[in-house]
């Protein structure tokens, strides 16, 4: 298995509407990504305008094709305008 964590900023007052892109893009992921084990937006209760990104899948196979989905690519791109900057991406290997 193969986990992800990726950190997300927004920009100020724009988290509702973060969110309410990131929930189509999750529904889309659980209905049509079977190698995708777990796909969850956390919000950080520490830092404002936070989010993190847990994922998890199967393999790399499952991986790539969730980078190349469409549905990645068309939501990913309406997430775009609400971020302040580029997500911050740490990739983990399963250990048991």
């Amino acid at each position: 298995m193969i986990g992800l964590v990726a950190v997300i900023r927004v920009q100020e007052g724009k988290g509702p509407d973060f969110e309410a892109v990131f929930l189509k893009l999750t529904e889309k992921v659980r209905a049509n990504e079977p190698g995708n084990l777990l796909y969850q937006l956390t919000r950080s209760r520490t830092e404002a305008n936070t989010y993190k990104v847990l994922e998890l899948y199967r393999d790399q196979e499952s991986l790539t094709a969730h980078g190349g989905s469409d549905h990645y690519k068309e939501l990913g791109r309406k997430m775009g305008p609400f971020m302040a900057g580029r997500p911050e991406v740490e990739f983990l290997d399963a250990v048991v």
